[in-house]
């Protein structure tokens, strides 16, 4: 019961895990001092803070909130609705649940239908939400194509041989930052992003899943002609 208590009260619609608003992006990483060329060939790069901080995809957040105005407003208004249904539910369980004597299974029923309630509202706002997601996930893809290529160059122009991920440098006497020197990569080889994704567009996590299971479904068909029963 206190697992299903937590999962209520800390978790779900009345926490703002469905929360509509979009966020604004990381700056911590992307402030870091400007990498200096020359330290052993070694740097490290916050690579998530790069697509958050580029021009392209902060341009596209600014425009989001206006383009998708109806959805996120939809959103926002149905959120509230639904935390006012559940809220008193909630108040309501945790008085019957302190009461004494309290009937057990009439609790946790109760319980029971606050989550169902919380888990089918929070589909429901995902729904609304999709094709703000998708034009997020659209601009993030737009700069990813650009990323590789944009690493690389930094990594010329700054002398570094071999770029480390942060959780992986081993000593920050013995390497540098290099995401300011990739920003300024991808800013130059793309300084805005398409915000609308084409009809029928998924992400890519999404296309590669979907080929891999063709192609599962592909192995798994016979290989072989089919007998029509003729002899040696």
């Amino acid at each position: 019961m206190k697992t299903l208590v937590k999962s209520l009260i800390a978790v779900g619609l009345l926490a703002g895990s469905a929360h509509v608003a979009i966020a604004a992006p990381a700056k911590a990483a992307a402030a870091a001092p400007a990498a200096k060329a020359g330290v052993n060939g070694i740097a490290f790069a916050y690579l998530d803070a790069v697509i958050e901080n580029s021009a392209a995809f902060r341009a596209a957040e600014a425009a989001r909130a206006t383009t998708y105005k109806a959805q996120i407003d939809q959103a926002t208004t149905r959120r509230t609705q639904l935390i006012a249904q559940i809220q008193p539910m909630v108040e309501k369980f945790n008085k019957d649940r302190a009461a004494p004597g309290a009937n057990q299974a009439s609790v946790q029923a109760e319980g029971e239908q606050i989550q169902k309630l919380q888990e089918a509202g929070q589909e429901e706002l995902q729904k609304i939400l999709q094709p703000v997601a998708l034009s997020r996930a659209y601009v993030t893809e737009q700069i990813q194509d650009k990323l590789d290529a944009a690493i690389q160059s930094a990594m010329q122009k700054n002398g570094v041989s071999l770029l480390l991920n942060p959780q992986a440098k081993l000593a920050a006497s013995n390497a540098y930052d290099l995401t300011r020197a990739i920003l300024a990569e991808v800013d130059a080889a793309i300084p805005s992003a398409q915000l609308v994704p084409p009809a029928g567009w998924l992400p890519r996590e999404v296309r590669e899943q979907q080929a891999q299971q063709q192609a599962a479904a592909g192995a798994a068909a016979p290989a072989g002609k089919p007998d029509n029963g003729g002899g040696r």
